[in-house]
């Protein structure tokens, strides 16, 4: 018998895409699962107690820094980069009326 979740898996948007972005990456052979897994467990042990570790907000905030600094390590892209990325994007969301489409510049 398969349980079925009365919710949605992921609470924001955003979460699934960084999920489809890891798993992709992944799967393109830029790492493997288990040294993710790892670099993951290391980050949420790091946050500790203080953040929601459920599936939350928190929880994809950890594994969005945990992805950048994971890419960095490995030499796929640079931290700043990346962090510029985020930045770009966070100006672009804010600043985009509700319901166009978001475009990052």
């Amino acid at each position: 018998m398969i349980k079925r979740c009365a919710g949605p898996v992921f609470e924001e948007v955003w979460h699934a895409q960084l999920f489809a972005v890891t798993v992709h990456l992944n799967e393109g052979g830029h790492f493997k699962w288990q040294d993710w897994v790892a670099n993951f467990g290391e980050m949420l042990q790091a946050r500790g107690l203080n953040h929601s570790q459920n599936g939350g907000h928190d929880y994809f905030v950890a594994w969005l820094d945990a992805l950048e600094n994971f890419l960095s390590q490995k030499g796929i892209a640079q931290l700043n980069d990346l962090r510029d990325l985020r930045i770009a994007w966070q100006d672009a969301y804010l600043s985009t009326p509700h319901g166009d489409p978001i475009i990052v510049e």
